[in-house]
């Protein structure tokens, strides 16, 4: 049994790079959010994810600690989700203490790219509505990610793995994170 959290900021590419590192390997992938939203029509609280942002604050963090004990109850899992999620206050943890320490992730890999890269991709992607960041702006939330994602290592003991996917080098991202996949398929 073990969970590894992947997180990385939109456009980075983090769930191109788990999936095809997993292919192969007896590890189920899982957005939490998905999940998240799947508990939420059970319990009858809410219908789709807009519905579900509206719910009141202590049910929207009921509803993330049963997704969190879900989820750690999965056996090997990659759980794909946000370390931060930007606002327009500022940054939240996208894995408050309530979640993550649930959660006992073994491992938390941050998929990163140059900002240059990530930027240029989103204004690529028509398919999405990615935030119109600027590069500088990009920098700054991946910064924020290594920061939070040291504060959940110190509250769970997991390691934190930062691979990096740039452009054309999706194999060579595969590759930095396998070890990672391995140790949780081994284990």
């Amino acid at each position: 049994m073990g969970v590894i959290v992947v997180t990385g900021i939109p456009g980075v590419g983090k769930t191109t790079v788990m999936q095809k590192a997993s292919e192969g390997m007896d590890i189920k992938f899982v957005t939490f959010g998905t999940v998240m939203i799947e508990i939420a029509k059970r319990l009858g609280w809410a219908k789709d994810r807009d519905e579900m942002r509206k719910l009141p604050l202590e049910k929207q963090k009921e509803l993330q600690i049963r997704t969190a004990e879900e989820v750690s109850k999965m056996g090997k899992v990659i759980v794909d989700t946000h370390c931060t999620i930007k606002t327009p206050q500022g940054y939240m943890p996208g894995l408050p203490e309530w979640v993550i320490t649930r959660l006992k992730p073994r491992a938390i890999v941050i998929v990163e790219a140059d900002p240059e890269e990530i930027y240029n991709r989103r204004q690529k992607d028509k398919s999405r509505r990615r935030d119109p960041d600027t590069v500088d702006e990009i920098r700054e939330h991946q910064e924020m990610n290594r920061a939070i994602a040291m504060a959940y290592s110190a509250l769970t003991g997991a390691v934190v793995k930062i691979v990096y996917n740039h452009d054309n080098a999706l194999d060579e991202a595969v590759k930095q994170v396998t070890p990672v996949l391995r140790g949780l398929n081994e284990g």
